[in-house]
């Protein structure tokens, strides 16, 4: 299989005898990269699972309406960041009936999870970009993880460049300290 350029994706599957086959290909191309970013801020695999899911969903049913005013994968990250901070929200509302901060929700299912194999260095890190806000947690993830570039984060967030830089600032340096102070 040779890789199709997003444009190429866009008009196979805007052919409707192509439509299953160029989302399969599309899918394939970004699943891994959507899913390691949804997870890094919903913690949980299996939610990561599910919001991974509800993101195709949402693209499945809009590509044919996708204007080609942003780049596909500036389109897909929106959807990404979207529907993460929506679930995060949806959860932050069920904490309420509990007793527990959804943080402390998510650090207790970043401790328990049993798909989680990194070092202990690589978990405090985590343990500490949740504590951030989620504006924060999000500049931080795409460019330290995701390696994006402040323009590519600048068009995918719909915030100046200049509040990109001061947010990842800031998250590093409240990240720097909680790792060393543990």
């Amino acid at each position: 299989m040779s890789e199709y350029t997003d444009n190429e994706l866009i008009d196979l599957f805007r052919n409707a005898d192509k439509k299953h086959y160029a989302f399969n290909l599309l899918v394939r191309k970004y699943q891994e990269k959507i899913y390691y970013f949804v997870r890094r801020m919903v913690i949980d695999h299996d939610d990561a699972d599910d919001v991974v899911q509800n993101i195709f969903i949402k693209v499945w049913s809009n590509l044919d309406t996708f204007r080609e005013d942003a780049k596909l994968f500036t389109w897909l990250y929106r959807i990404a960041v979207n529907e993460s901070l929506s679930f995060l929200k949806s959860k932050r509302l069920r904490s309420y009936l509990s007793l527990s901060s959804p943080e402390a929700l998510m650090i207790k299912s970043l401790q328990d999870d049993t798909y989680f194999d990194g070092p202990e260095i690589q978990k405090r890190l985590t343990g500490a970009i949740i504590r951030l806000p989620k504006k924060q947690q999000l500049v931080f993830n795409m460019r330290y993880y995701e390696e994006l570039s402040y323009d590519e984060i600048s068009e995918i967030l719909g915030t100046s460049v200049g509040a990109l830089k001061a947010s990842y600032h800031f998250a590093a340096k409240k990240i720097e300290k909680f790792v060393t102070e543990v």
